[in-house]
């Protein structure tokens, strides 16, 4: 499949209307800088994007699992890659991250359902009432709602992302030829 290239904007090429963002979150990442050619939508993704990232109800850890299964549930490549870097930093070894592309029953039980929660909802478009009240009962109620918010999320990011064909950032491709995750413990 061959996407519609849109390069991630340059500090030159940023629009005006989006000039607040430049120098925090969004001049940071390519799929921002991509993004930024529809400023309204980077401006109104700012504020979920700090719930989603920042604040989200199961932690940065936790998170990390989801947003890794929701990048091999969408094949995208860049998010793949961008959160191998982000989980390796909360402490994920490169097990555990492999573990995550693999059948839920292989993980461990708080990876497992927030993996199988992953697949309902690009399955069958919601949670089963047993994944849901298990993500209830472990996590919480906002735990819940942040799950399918983060689907959600990253899904609009990975169809960004595998359309417009947005390079890994240059940072996580050099820390990643430097420290390569390895598919195999071998």
């Amino acid at each position: 499949m061959t996407a519609y290239p849109l390069p991630p904007l340059s500090d030159a090429d940023w629009p005006p209307e989006a000039a607040e963002l430049r120098s925090g979150f969004a001049g940071k990442l390519n799929v921002y800088r991509t993004m930024a050619h529809a400023p309204a939508l980077l401006t109104a993704w700012a504020p979920l994007r700090d719930h989603v990232v920042r604040r989200n109800a199961l932690g940065q850890e936790l998170v990390e699992v989801v947003i890794l299964r929701t990048g091999v549930r969408l094949g995208s490549s860049y998010e793949w890659q961008q959160h191998i870097s982000r989980a390796r930093k909360v402490g994920f070894d490169d097990a555990r991250i492999r573990a995550v592309r693999d059948a839920p029953e292989t993980m461990a039980p708080p990876d497992a359902l927030l993996a199988k929660a992953v697949d309902e909802l690009f399955d069958d478009r919601q949670l089963s009432a047993a994944t849901a009240e298990a993500i209830v009962e472990r996590f919480g109620k906002e735990a819940m709602f942040d799950v399918m918010a983060t689907v959600g999320f990253y899904s609009t990011l990975g169809f960004i992302l595998n359309t417009c064909g947005t390079p890994l950032d240059d940072d996580i491709a050099a820390e990643l030829a430097a420290d390569p995750f390895r598919e195999t413990d071998t």
